[in-house]
């Protein structure tokens, strides 16, 4: 276990929560639930219907299984989701189907402040995942935008925090306009703060350091660093720069000398998803990092998603995450 896992897992478990995970007809779920409950992580409720969730044959002592079909919350759930959902004509005959769904009746349970978190995506699409998110819970207060990031932990590593790092957005929207950009750098500023103990500093990314390029994707990346900066003058950012100038000193240096972040920036924001993914994954193999993510920013109760070739371990450290998420909301 990383270091900074490691870290996560005991904040996880000095002030416990509830997590909901709906895909128990998913081995690996339950069997991550067995490990979150045994390893004292979170209390854990586990969707779907008792015969297939024991028929993995792992033990569900102190593991809560509900199945959406026969709970007593399905009807006050089904009326709760038709009065979210009426502005979009949904009727309560119509909240009945849609709420029998395991993410919508999971992210109902947050909702209910019935869990604190859930985590989901070992067999749904983060579309599955997601949408019920947007519909019911919706975006935190003050934030306009639901974003993605993935926490970077690289061994041996001088850059960054001790080389820890947050990439943002690697997961989610596609091609951020100036304002999305600069609501993904703040979010992302938190995330940091919150997860990696350690003040953020924030680089806004192009191909271009202080002018030294032009183009239309330029302009895009210094117009979100203004509008980050004129938000939250308190958080150190700064932008435009190339990826060896953020992190680099000796780069620093030269390319952006008075800089406040360059050679030091340990949150890099991509101008899109293409550059953010393909970073991550060339860090992930080539520096044998570890690649936490993507982790959910911006809801206004933790719910994040898996990739559906994850692994049991995988499970376990994005639910140690939520539950600090959760955690960090609360205070």
């Amino acid at each position: 276990m990383s270091g900074f896992l490691e870290g996560i897992t005991q904040r996880a478990r000095e002030d416990m929560q509830t997590l909901v995970l709906p895909e128990g007809e998913d081995k690996r779920v339950v069997a991550a639930a067995r490990r979150i409950v045994d390893e004292g992580i979170a209390r854990v409720i586990v969707l779907g219907s008792e015969d297939i969730v024991s028929s993995h044959g792992i033990s569900l002592e102190s593991i809560q299984v509900i199945d959406p079909e026969t709970s007593t919350h399905l009807d006050s759930f089904a009326a709760k989701l038709a009065e979210l959902r009426a502005h979009k004509g949904m009727t309560l005959e119509q909240a009945h189907q849609v709420i029998l769904d395991p993410c919508y009746f999971g992210v109902m349970m947050v909702y209910m402040n019935l869990a604190d978190g859930m985590v989901s995506g070992a067999c749904h699409s983060t579309a599955d995942t997601l949408r019920p998110c947007l519909q019911i819970l919706k975006t935190a207060p003050g934030i306009k935008l639901v974003s993605t990031f993935f926490v970077m932990d690289v061994p041996q590593c001088e850059y960054g925090e001790d080389g820890l790092f947050v990439f943002a957005d690697c997961g989610l929207n596609i091609y951020p306009n100036a304002e999305e950009l600069s609501e993904i750098a703040l979010a992302s500023a938190d995330s940091f703060e919150a997860l990696c103990g350690a003040q953020p500093r924030v680089a806004m990314l192009t191909y271009s350091s202080k002018g030294s390029g032009k183009g239309e994707h330029v302009d895009l990346v210094r117009e979100a660093t203004r509008l980050a900066q004129e938000k939250k003058p308190d958080v150190l950012l700064d932008g435009e720069l190339q990826a060896d100038a953020a992190i680099v000193p000796e780069v620093a240096q030269s390319k952006a000398p008075d800089s406040p972040v360059a050679g030091s920036a340990n949150v890099l924001i991509f101008p899109n998803i293409e550059a953010g993914n393909i970073a991550y994954k060339l860090v992930q193999r080539l520096a044998n990092a570890q690649a936490y993510g993507p982790i959910t920013q911006g809801i206004a109760k933790p719910v994040n998603d898996l990739s559906r070739g994850c692994s049991v371990e995988d499970i376990v450290g994005v639910a140690a995450i939520t539950c600090v998420q959760s955690q960090n909301r609360e205070k």
